[in-house]
Formats: C-alpha cells, sequence, structure tokens
C-alpha cells in the first residue's frame, strides 16, 4: 500500500520495525532497504543489503540493488561487481558490461 502511493519514508519507518522482529527474515529486509532507495535514503538501502548478502550471498535483487545503490552515490567501482554478479546469477551474462 505504501509502495504503491510512493510513500517510501513511511514504508521505511514501518518495515524497520519488522526487520527488528525477525531480523533474520531476507524479505523484510529486502522491502526495508527498497524503500530507503526510493526515498534517496542510500547509505541505510546498502547497510541493509549487506545484510541480506551476509545472509544470503547469491540473492540475485539484493546484488543488483546493491549495485544499483552504490552507483547513486557515485560509487560506480564498487557497484560494478556486483552488477556482473547480478547479471551472471540471472543468466544475463552480457548485463553489467561497460
Amino acid at each position: 500500500m505504501f509502495f504503491d502511493a510512493k510513500e517510501y519514508a513511511a514504508a521505511a519507518r514501518i518495515l524497520d520495525g519488522l526487520v527488528a522482529e525477525v531480523p533474520e527474515q531476507v524479505a523484510p529486509r529486502l522491502l526495508l532497504a527498497r524503500a530507503y532507495y526510493h526515498s534517496a535514503q542510500l547509505r541505510r538501502a546498502e547497510t541493509e543489503l549487506r545484510a541480506v548478502l551476509e545472509r544470503d550471498p547469491v540473492e540475485t535483487y539484493a546484488r543488483l540493488m546493491l549495485g544499483r545503490t552504490l552507483q547513486r552515490q557515485g560509487r560506480d567501482a564498487d557497484a560494478a561487481p556486483h552488477l556482473r554478479m547480478a547479471a551472471a546469477l540471472s543468466g544475463d551474462f552480457g548485463a553489467g558490461e561497460a
């Protein structure tokens, strides 16, 4: 509902509480990272995505989002390996190449 309304900061506030209740679950953390990303809270998005990847290193969407988050911060060199890995994990071997 909050994502449909583009109320990403409100979504982040709610999801933050949910993640605190079930920190081991990946799905709420991914949603929280998306909310942070869309509300331009990029450092927080990065932190959540890295936590997801600690738990599940082959989570393709988290790799892609981390790459995009780092790009938005102007950190293209840091983003590149994550984007390449996301492409490889999804079978899109041509993506991520410059």
